[in-house]
C-alpha cells in the first residue's frame, strides 16, 4: 500500500515537474539580466542619480530653495498624499485629461479615416488641420478660458486639442500603409471598399493607432495642466502654481512626480492594451510626437 502511494506521489510530482519547466523557463528568461539588462540598469541608474543628488547637493552649494534634495521632495510628497484635498485636485486633473483624450480620440479616428480614404476630404481639410497645428496651443488657452469659462470645460477642450494631432497623423499613416498587393488581390476577388477597409487597412493601421494613442494620452495630461495654469481653482496645475507662489519648490517637485507617475501608468496601460489587441504587430515609431 505504501509503495503504491509513493508511486502515485512520484507520478504526480513528475507530472507537475513536467508542467512547470516551460513556465519557469519563461519566467527565468523574462527576469534574466542577460536577456533584459534594463531590469538591472533602470533601478541602478535611478539609485545612482538619487544618491548623487542627495549627498552632492550641499557640498556643491546648491540651495534647497533652488533644487531640493530627494529626501525633502519625498517628505513633501508624503504630506500631500496624506492630505484629502490633494486627491480632489488629482481627480479633477484626471477628469480633464480623460474626457479631453476621449474627445481627441473620437475626432482623430473619424477625421483620419475620412482624410485617408477620400481624396477630396484630404485636399479640403488637411491644409486647415496643419495650419491649426502650427498655432502654439498655449496661446489658445486664454481663448478657451474666455469661451468655456474657468471650470473644467476649458481644460477638457485644451486636452483634446493638444492630444488630437499626433493621433490624427498616426491614423492617416496607418490606414495608408496597407499592403497594395493584398488590396489588389481582394479587389480581383470582388471585395468591396468596406471589406478591404475592414480586412486589410484597419488591421494594418492598428499598431499605428496605438502609437498615436500612446503619445496622445501623455499630451492630454499636459493639456489639462496647461489649461489649469491659465485659470483654475483646482487641479494639479493649480497646485503647481500655488507651490510656486509660496516658494515651495519641494512641493512643486512632488506634484511633478505625481504627473510623471500618471503619464507612466497611462503609457503602460496603452502598451498592455496594444499587446492584447495587436499582438501580431511589430513595434512602430510614433508619428507626430
Amino acid at each position: 500500500m505504501t509503495s503504491t502511494q509513493n508511486t502515485s506521489t512520484n507520478t504526480s510530482k513528475s507530472t507537475a515537474a513536467a508542467a512547470d519547466p516551460p513556465a519557469r523557463a519563461k519566467l527565468r528568461q523574462v527576469l534574466d539580466p542577460r536577456e533584459r539588462p534594463e531590469i538591472v540598469l533602470v533601478p541602478a541608474v535611478f539609485a545612482i542619480v538619487m544618491l548623487g543628488w542627495e549627498f552632492l547637493a550641499t557640498p556643491l552649494g546648491i540651495d534647497e530653495y533652488t533644487l531640493p534634495r530627494p529626501s525633502q521632495i519625498y517628505e513633501s510628497l508624503e504630506g500631500q498624499l496624506t492630505d484629502g484635498q490633494f486627491w480632489g485636485h488629482l481627480w479633477v486633473t484626471l477628469q480633464e485629461a480623460l474626457f479631453g483624450y476621449a474627445i481627441g480620440v473620437c475626432v482623430a479616428m473619424l477625421l483620419g479615416t475620412l482624410i485617408s480614404q477620400i481624396r477630396l476630404v484630404e485636399r479640403t481639410l488637411m491644409p486647415y488641420v496643419v495650419a491649426f497645428q502650427t498655432v502654439p496651443k498655449v496661446a489658445l488657452a486664454p481663448l478657451f478660458v474666455v469661451w468655456f469659462g474657468f471650470g473644467i470645460s476649458s481644460k477638457i477642450v485644451m486636452a483634446a486639442v493638444i492630444s488630437f494631432f499626433p493621433m490624427l497623423v498616426n491614423v492617416i499613416e496607418g490606414l495608408r500603409s496597407a499592403d497594395a498587393d493584398r488590396i489588389q488581390m481582394l479587389t480581383v476577388f470582388g471585395a468591396g471598399r468596406f471589406q478591404i477597409f475592414r480586412m486589410v487597412r484597419l488591421p494594418t493601421a492598428v499598431p499605428f493607432i496605438f502609437a498615436g494613442l500612446d503619445i496622445g494620452i501623455v499630451f492630454a495630461i499636459l493639456g489639462a495642466v496647461v489649461g489649469e495654469f491659465i485659470g483654475a481653482k483646482e487641479g494639479l496645475g493649480y497646485l503647481l502654481l500655488q507651490s510656486n507662489f509660496n516658494f515651495d519648490i519641494a512641493g512643486m517637485f512632488a506634484v511633478l512626480v505625481v504627473l510623471s507617475v500618471l503619464g507612466l501608468i497611462a503609457h503602460f496601460l496603452i502598451r498592455l492594451a496594444q499587446r492584447r489587441i495587436a499582438f501580431w504587430a511589430e513595434e512602430n515609431r510614433v508619428i507626430g510626437a
